[in-house]
Order: structure tokens, then C-alpha cells, then sequence
């Protein structure tokens, strides 16, 4: 097995073209699979409220990690019913989904701007059909979205977006100051935004080292490889500290026993909402 630095040094000698055909092979492997796990595991049970589909089982996602489980990291790692078998949602898209259609006016008939980071597939497919929105989703990573974008220099004029999804970004970003403070800034007065982060609650303060630059070094202490922090319960205090005033919602008080565990989503896990006031 090779390690992740070594796979890293490994695509550096390899064509492009040829890495681009693996992950092509890849993708329709994935989507052959995704068609037979959909048929075994059709039933009652669980539900996906992208596809409507009913399931017996999801399936399995994430990575186990010493130290998701030494700090009690909720929204990474493993996790045994993740993924919908049907269309792959993920239990965090699908939280995401629920809390925006529960508790926020983003589908109501007033038009809004909104910036999606990060773009999530199947959510990005329900926020394109809202003819109410003017929805722009983006990504550092060029072809990855339709815009490309690094969130530390947002090239969009002050006050332009009326809300913003924020899904599990900021860990990636080493300076995530920065990219708080230019997510703040492009936010009109009164909008608001979901900044979604895994969360450690056993941390008082969000653990990062930028010393540590190893893809796998920061898979050891960060439980992923392009993870350059765990945030802690000081969390909400950065995002105040960029301007945000947050609101902070638990699952299943904002959604329901029944939604969480109807739909497979991570109980524990916190909805971080900010507002410009």
C-alpha cells in the first residue's frame, strides 16, 4: 500500500492524460456500482429526499483516523450509512438540504444571489432548477464548478450575495481568517450563510500546526490529508471575529428525531449560521 506522500510524487511522473482516463474509468466503475447497490438495497427504511428513494441500508463513507476518534470529530471519518446508494448523497448534504428548506426563506419566491462553495452534486442540481435564484457555485479547483474561485480574494464587489453554503471548506484553507473575512464581505446586510466545518467539541481551541505540511502527516493529525485543522468549541468566535453574528442549531432540535434518523444524518453535528447584521 502506498502512502500518500508517495501517491502524490506518483502523479507528478504520470501524463495527465493518463491520470484523467484513470479517474474517467474510475467514475463509470463507481456508477456501475452505484446502480447495483441501488437495486440490492431498495426498500423501506431509509430515505434520500433527492432521488425519493427508500432504502434498506446506505453506504459506508469517510476514513477511520486515530485522531477523529481520540477528539470525537462530528462530520468526518467513518461513517456506516453515509452515503445514498441510489444518487450518493451524503449525510451532510442531505442535513444541509433539509435545515435550508426547514428553516430559511431560500425557497420562497423572493429572489436571492447566492454562492455555493464547494458545490455539492445533488444539491447544486435542486438550487439551478429555482428560477428565484441567481446561483453561482464555485471552487479553487478549475473545472470542479462553474466558476473557479479562491475564497481568500472573492472577486465580487462588497454586500453582493444574499446568502452563501459554505459545506465543509474552511478545514482545507490555512488561512481561514481570511476567508471568513472575505465571505463576511461579500454578504449583503441581512443575508446570512451556512459555514459548515467537522467540529471537535472535546477541543476548547481549534487544533492546527502549519508546520505540518506531509499530506500524510495531516492525515495523522487532522484525520484527512488536505485537512489543515480541527475546529474546537472557539469555533463560532473566529467566525464572530471575521463579523458574523451566529446562531448555532443541533440537528436534530432543528430538524426532528424522525427526519435525522429517517434520512440517516449525524445527530451530533452542529449548523453554523451566520448573519450580517
Amino acid at each position: 500500500m502506498l502512502s500518500r506522500t508517495q501517491k502524490e510524487n506518483l502523479k507528478r511522473l504520470v501524463p495527465k492524460v493518463a491520470i484523467s482516463f484513470y479517474h474517467f474509468c474510475r467514475l463509470i466503475l463507481k456508477r456501475a456500482y452505484q446502480q447495483a447497490y441501488s437495486f440490492a438495497y431498495r426498500g423501506s427504511g431509509y430515505y434520500c429526499p433527492f432521488c425519493q428513494y427508500y432504502h434498506q441500508h446506505f453506504l459506508p463513507d469517510g476514513m477511520k483516523a486515530k485522531v477523529i476518534e481520540k477528539y470525537q470529530v462530528i462530520g468526518g471519518g467513518y461513517r456506516p450509512n453515509c452515503l445514498c446508494p441510489k444518487c450518493g448523497s451524503k449525510d451532510r448534504e442531505r442535513l444541509l438540504y433539509q435545515f435550508l428548506q426547514r428553516k430559511t426563506n431560500l425557497f420562497s419566491d423572493t429572489p436571492k444571489r447566492v454562492l455555493h462553495i464547494a458545490p455539492e452534486k445533488n444539491l447544486k442540481k435542486v438550487l439551478q432548477k429555482q428560477l428565484q435564484l441567481n446561483y453561482l457555485n464555485a471552487d479553487l479547483a478549475a473545472g470542479a464548478a462553474d466558476v473557479q474561485m479562491d475564497i481568500t480574494q472573492i472577486a465580487y464587489p462588497d454586500n453582493y450575495f444574499d446568502v452563501i453554503l459554505c459545506n465543509h471548506v474552511l478545514e482545507h484553507i490555512p488561512n481561514d481568517q481570511k476567508a471568513m473575512q472575505e465571505l463576511y464581505r461579500v454578504l449583503k446586510p441581512h443575508g446570512w450563510a451556512i459555514l459548515q466545518v467537522p467540529f471537535a467539541e472535546k477541543l476548547a481551541k481549534t487544533y492546527e500546526d502549519f508546520s505540518i505540511t506531509d499530506p500524510a502527516e495531516r492525515e495523522t493529525h487532522f484525520g484527512q490529508f488536505d485537512h489543515v485543522r480541527i475546529y474546537g468549541q472557539d469555533y463560532p468566535q473566529r467566525l464572530q471575529n471575521a463579523g458574523f453574528n451566529v446562531s448555532t442549531y443541533n440537528a436534530i432540535d432543528a430538524l426532528g428525531q424522525d427526519v435525522v434518523n429517517k434520512q440517516l444524518l449525524i445527530a451530533e453535528e452542529k449548523i453554523f449560521l451566520g448573519k450580517k447584521e
